[in-house]
Parts: structure tokens; C-alpha cells; sequence
């Protein structure tokens, strides 16, 4: 087996759990199977190709009305298996801030 390099304890499912991946802009939507998950990320099985999507940065839809997500960045692939980080609350934020202030130092 491989080396284990997420962080965190991890809940495996025996048959996974369905789940939909989408893009931050809407423009596309894949389903997928969630086969482990821990506080800090999650493997995924995906339904179809990935080829083609931008998967920098996504919602994983845990729920089918879009009540439970979570923002994730790709972390790894591997044929139809990919790894995603979720993204917390404020990543985003501190990335545009820092962004805002390099540009004010130009």
C-alpha cells in the first residue's frame, strides 16, 4: 500500500456515500461517490471524466437540496479517484487579502 499523508483520523464507508461535485461558477456538475473522509479533506470516486473541468477549486454537494458542502481544492488524482482538501471559512479571504496588499506595494 501507499503512504498515508493526509493528516487527521479518516471515516471510511463501507459503500460510500453519493455526493455531486460542482463548479465555484455552476457551469458544471459531476456526480461522484465520497469514498473516505477526514476533518481536513476527502477521496473521492468520480462518475465520467474530469478531463476538461477546472478542479483548482469546487463545491463537494453532500446534500441534494445544497444544504451541506464544503469548498475543496484537489489535492491528487488517480484514474477515476481523486483527494480534495477542504478549503476553510476564511482561505479565500486571506488569499485575496494578501493579493490586495502585494498590489498596493507595486
Amino acid at each position: 500500500m501507499g503512504t498515508e499523508r493526509r493528516r487527521g483520523d479518516r471515516v471510511t464507508f463501507e459503500r460510500g456515500i453519493a455526493a455531486h461535485m460542482m463548479g465555484i461558477d455552476g457551469t458544471w456538475r459531476r456526480d461522484c461517490t465520497m469514498e473516505d473522509v477526514s476533518e481536513t479533506g476527502a477521496k473521492l470516486t468520480v462518475d465520467g471524466s474530469v478531463e476538461g473541468l477546472n478542479l483548482k477549486e469546487f463545491f463537494l454537494l453532500l446534500s441534494s437540496t445544497g444544504l451541506a458542502y464544503r469548498r475543496c481544492e484537489l489535492a491528487w488524482v488517480n484514474g477515476d479517484q481523486i483527494g480534495v482538501n477542504f478549503l476553510k471559512q476564511g482561505d479565500k479571504k486571506k488569499k485575496t487579502a494578501k493579493r490586495g496588499a502585494q498590489a498596493a506595494d507595486v
